[in-house]
């Protein structure tokens, strides 16, 4: 497959040099690189400005509820286990309205990919703090400045038993797009935090702010450490580690059910089913 195969009719409609564009196109040489067809894969979103993205391309997508993507996305993994599966949502829908989604399907291990395009402010309703807002970040909303401690989601990953947890940058695209790959390929549930600049409502957190204190983690770094990586997860206010921050293989929620033996349902032969029993008990 190649670009042209995914382009869709819709053309974005982000603000320039928003940092949305740079986590489209990775993701568009993900898809690329793992060779499904547009109708091999769902894209599932809430609400926000990144829940557009899977407007962007042409496959199979689904645009739901503020913070509702991943009942979605693993109701949809669920039914049809040959479906690669991948949620495109913001801090606000996913670490706000959608945290306790998040929560419990890290711990069901559903095998999807969750790509948050992390700006540290809410853009669409026009420059709300969110969850991972900096303390003492002054909005039109926040006056004062925000006085709550930011959630900082690669550790909170980690310690719920994420196997996999990501950090990238929506700037560096080649390596954004490695990862989202990773993360893709990755059997079970997968994290992909992206550091994605708003240049609208977020006048701290800009290119230039992440330019200076994002940096690669080196090829010889053990992300299966997790002490380690609970100690690089930490890392914020003068360095920020880009990369696999954790990785550890373990059972899928299709594994234990085993639903990898069963046929999705869209296979089943659903003609020639007898429901004459199940009527007769609403009799």
């Amino acid at each position: 497959m190649e670009q042209k195969d995914f382009l869709s009719s819709d053309s974005p409609t982000w603000c320039p040099g928003c940092g949305n564009f740079g986590v489209l196109t990775a993701l568009k040489k993900a898809i690329v690189n793992i060779n499904k067809e547009p109708k091999d894969i769902l894209l599932v979103s809430g609400i926000g400005q990144a829940a557009k993205l899977p407007h962007y391309i042409k496959c199979n997508c689904f645009n739901g509820l503020h913070g509702r993507a991943l009942p979605v996305a693993v109701a949809a993994k669920i039914a049809n286990h040959k479906l690669t599966v991948i949620v495109t949502t913001g801090d606000g829908d996913c670490y706000g309205e959608g945290g306790n989604h998040l929560l419990h399907n890290i711990r069901r291990n559903v095998d999807i990919t969750v790509i948050v395009h992390n700006n540290q402010i809410y853009g669409l309703t026009k420059g709300q703090a969110s969850p991972t807002t900096d303390i003492g970040y002054v909005t039109q909303f926040q006056p004062q400045g925000v006085f709550e401690e930011p959630l900082h989601p690669v550790s909170m990953a980690i310690s719920l038993g994420c196997g996999f947890v990501a950090r990238g940058y929506s700037a560096d695209t080649k390596h954004l797009s490695w990862l989202i790959g990773e993360a893709i390929r990755y059997k079970g549930f997968s994290l992909v935090d992206v550091l994605q600049p708003c240049v609208v409502f977020n006048k701290k957190n800009t290119y230039q702010w992440y330019s200076e204190k994002a940096y690669k983690l080196e090829p010889s770094y053990d992300s299966s450490d997790k002490v380690l990586a609970l100690q690089k997860a930490d890392e914020w206010d003068n360095k920020i580690p880009l990369g696999i921050i954790y990785k550890k293989q373990k059972q899928t929620f299709e594994e234990k059910t085993g639903l990898y033996n069963l046929p999705p349902l869209i296979e089943q032969d659903i003609e020639n089913i007898d429901i004459t029993i199940a009527l007769e008990e609403f009799k």
